[in-house]
């Protein structure tokens, strides 16, 4: 009989193979997460990474590199307007970049021009929380300057009734709720086997 670390090993060198499978049917694209801020895009995302062996990036850390400030100081001292611009741009860059797993701020899939250019060259799936999970998760940061107002919980609510049928425009959706985010990047990769396995891309668009 097997001894328990013959076993062990035999699973990681099947979710290794499995995982290699994967990055290998995504021929080259990028896997974009998409979703409300408070969704786990950055922690999910990290894990994802990792688990796939690809690089990670997150957009808003690319643009605040690029315009050497703060999210909340571009929104201060520039305007959403302009924020909105360099998002596209900074994006747009990432996307032309090797493969790689890539996290989204909330407000960029918004954006008809990104939406398109990640559906030519990305996989996207869509985090989704409920109100009470994302208030809880954006309530232990302060560098959220959409909710820097006398009444965040309202704000959310009315930006997940804006922005969720658009994010519903996503490859994938994943529920993203108090399981552990390993076992949320496990249920990821799972959906963008099948989706992959159903719909495999036509390109490779490297």
């Amino acid at each position: 009989m097997a001894d328990e670390a013959t076993i062990l090993r035999g699973a990681e060198e099947r979710d290794i193979s499995a995982e290699a499978g994967l990055r290998a049917r995504l021929s080259g694209r990028h896997i974009v997460l998409v979703g409300l801020m408070g969704a786990g895009k950055t922690s999910v995302g990290k894990r994802l990474a990792q688990r796939l062996h690809l690089p990670f990036v997150d957009s808003d850390h690319a643009i605040e590199e690029s315009a050497n400030m703060t999210i909340p100081e571009i929104f201060k001292l520039r305007g959403e307007a302009e924020f909105r611009s360099g998002e596209r741009r900074v994006i747009a860059r990432l996307l032309g970049e090797p493969q790689q797993v890539i996290a989204t701020g909330g407000g960029a899939y918004m954006d008809a021009e990104t939406r398109i250019r990640i559906r030519e060259r990305a996989v996207s799936v869509w985090l989704k929380a409920e109100l009470p999970i994302l208030m809880r998760r954006v309530q232990r940061r302060q560098d959220r300057p959409l909710l820097a107002n006398a009444d965040p919980e309202a704000t959310m609510r009315d930006l997940m009734a804006k922005r969720y049928p658009v994010y519903a425009e996503a490859d994938l959706c994943i529920l993203s709720d108090e399981q552990p985010q390993d076992a949320m990047v496990t249920r990821v990769i799972e959906a963008l086997s099948g989706f992959l396995e159903a719909d495999p891309p036509k390109d490779d668009p490297a």
